[in-house]
């Protein structure tokens, strides 16, 4: 029985450590240090790319609303259509990310590719604004920012909110 229980453990290490190995090595592995304190940004597994992009992030919601009354940026909500429905910062664009493909063509055509666009979802705990963003970088959009605390933290200051 001794045997059996050393033979299981010794298997268990060499599962976890190839496990680890591989990984390490893939190009699609999983972060192993994430950031999680929603205090520091936004909540990820990758911390490389989420430090990429803290040049890019608006970090609070005060700095939010002095781009927002000085108008000219276009505020971009990549949340669903419902909930863009339900409340939205006025004059956003809502821009879902799960109908990207069809919208970004009609935004693109009614968009120049200088004009300062702030994208946002859901608060800390959602990536979609920073997908959003890297897309429009990548149509060649080269004034992006993302507001990390999202609709949450733009409603929770008391600023003004439109629905549909």
């Amino acid at each position: 029985m001794v045997d059996l229980v050393k033979n299981i453990a010794l298997l268990l290490c060499i599962a976890a450590v190839s496990a680890l190995l591989v990984n390490g090595i893939s190009p699609h592995g999983i972060p192993l240090v994430g950031q999680w304190d929603v205090r520091q940004g936004v909540v990820t597994a990758d911390t490389d790319s989420s430090a990429l992009w803290m040049e890019f992030e608006i970090p609070d919601p005060e700095a939010a609303k002095r781009i927002f009354d000085a108008g000219g940026a276009v505020f971009v909500d990549v949340r669903s259509r419902d909930m863009f429905q339900a409340g939205h910062i006025p004059g956003a664009v809502s821009l879902p990310l799960g109908e990207w493909d069809t919208l970004l063509d009609g935004f693109v055509d009614k968009t120049p590719l200088d004009r300062p666009i702030v994208t946002y979802c859901s608060g800390r705990l959602c990536q979609d604004s920073h997908t959003a963003a890297q897309q429009l970088m990548d149509h060649g959009y080269q004034n992006v920012v993302v507001f990390i605390d999202g609709f949450p933290g733009w409603e929770e200051n008391g600023y003004p909110v439109a629905a549909e």
